[in-house]
């Protein structure tokens, strides 16, 4: 029996029992090692500048090893068409992969829809990737401790150990978690942790053309992201479920979910 296996079989024992959250990081001391206590990593999405080109999406495809034809993302790009009379669509075609190429609203199960100029108030694109949450419930639910979190703050999945239970997927308030097609295990945006942990930006960010994603050290006071948060001028997804994300938007909505 291998350890994948035997994790599975053992995985409703385990997540019957109130294990302390100090005893699953005990799985493997070493992989926290890399965090440096002096950063945590924020980033800024300047909703303003984006565009919906899809280059980041595209970037984060390459770098992450997500299949490039696969129906699913670490990051994308939503559109929000925002009608005269209140409603509000929403699209994201290919996670917007290819950018934005028609003025039609993709509805889903084949269905489109095509709104006029004049019954538009306003419409944006808004990037959404993992929040890297203060408190993240995805940690509170893995029964085996493969989706942790480091000091620096960025909730990582140790492929090696889950085993695929989907907890943290329906666990996470913002669907920013998925199933590798490949790998068969929980996926998610990490920041490029590989990078930015070598002084790089994240492939996103470097992707951009606009500037409408950046990353930061949060406890570094000269850095911008940190300034512009500090200025009080942006905003976070969905406040009211108290995981504390460390997305900041610039530019967001009430239209925004």
């Amino acid at each position: 029996m291998d350890r994948r296996e035997f994790l599975k079989r053992s995985m409703l024992v385990v997540a019957g029992l109130a294990v302390p959250a100090a005893a699953l990081e005990l799985i493997d001391p070493e992989r926290l090692l890399a965090a440096r206590p002096e950063l945590r990593w924020a980033f800024l999405v300047d909703a303003y500048a984006c565009v919906g080109c899809g280059f980041c999406v595209k970037a984060c495809k390459l770098e992450n090893e997500v299949p490039y034809d696969a129906n699913v993302s670490r990051t994308w790009v939503e559109r929000y068409v925002v009608k005269r009379d209140g409603s509000v669509l929403i699209d994201s075609p290919r996670a917007a992969r290819d950018g934005f190429t028609t003025g039609k609203i993709e509805l889903g199960e084949g269905k489109y829809a095509e709104v006029p100029a004049g019954e538009i108030e306003k419409s944006f694109f808004v990037p959404k990737l993992c929040n890297q949450c203060e408190n993240p419930p995805c940690v509170q639910v893995c029964p085996v401790g493969a989706t942790y979190q480091t000091a620096d703050g960025v909730v990582l999945v140790d492929r090696k150990w889950c085993i695929g239970c989907g907890y943290c997927i329906m666990g996470c308030p913002y669907g920013v978690r998925f199933f590798h097609p490949v790998h068969h295990v929980a996926e998610k945006c990490n920041f490029c942790y590989h990078r930015i942990s070598r002084g790089m930006k994240s492939a996103c960010v470097d992707a951009c053309p606009f500037g409408a994603r950046k990353i930061g050290n949060l406890r570094d006071p000269d850095d911008p992201v940190t300034k512009t948060v500090l200025a009080g001028r942006v905003g976070i997804l969905k406040e009211e479920y108290g995981t504390k994300p460390q997305v900041y938007y610039v530019g967001l909505t009430r239209e925004v979910r």
